[in-house]
């Protein structure tokens, strides 16, 4: 239960944050293109894109439930065999804990993805030395990053006020181990 000016509601289940999610999107979408028809912004399909791949990732791949992962929850699933490497990551960060921070959460899965993919390589490169792997640009263009930042970190913020977490969620938890 999540609890809203005093008022307790129901927490979302991940079906629903996908549709709140998508249906901010959606709105977006439109509103961005009100938005470059009255000449107010100016958007670019790659950036429209860059957007969107982050968003959609932080929906349906790294929402913050991923905490969950030893359990069947819709993030896990979308990760298809792949799934189970999120279990070590459910098993290190509690439900709605830490991973559920407006700034650091989203780091965290960033992070344990990080690894997921250097471990990878490495067992790639390791076992398989003639593998041609794809490289990432050098360096990563601003233009490319932030779409992408703003459309994963949105995603995931949404994700939260949904479950009716504030921002300084916490920051208000450790003040109140301190006392």
């Amino acid at each position: 239960m999540a609890a809203l000016h005093g008022i307790v509601l129901p927490v979302p289940s991940g079906r629903v944050h996908n549709y709140i999610n998508m249906a901010v999107y959606a709105a977006l979408g439109a509103g961005a293109v009100w938005a470059g028809r009255e000449g107010l912004v100016t958007l670019t399909q790659t950036q429209t894109l860059h957007f969107s791949l982050g968003f959609l990732a932080g929906t349906f791949l790294l929402s913050p439930d991923l905490d969950l992962s030893e359990q069947g929850v819709n993030s896990k699933r979308n990760w298809g065999f792949l799934g189970p490497l999120w279990v070590p990551y459910g098993m290190v960060f509690s439900h709605r804990g830490l991973s559920h921070t407006w700034v650091i959460g989203p780091l965290t899965r960033l992070a344990y993805l990080a690894i997921l993919v250097f471990l990878a390589v490495g067992a790639l490169r390791t076992f398989w030395p003639g593998v041609n792997l794809p490289a990432l640009p050098d360096p990563i263009e601003w233009k490319v990053l932030l779409p992408v930042t703003l459309g994963y970190f949105l995603s995931q913020w949404l994700h939260l006020i949904a479950d009716g977490i504030r921002p300084d969620h916490g920051l208000r938890r450790a003040r109140r181990r301190r006392r």
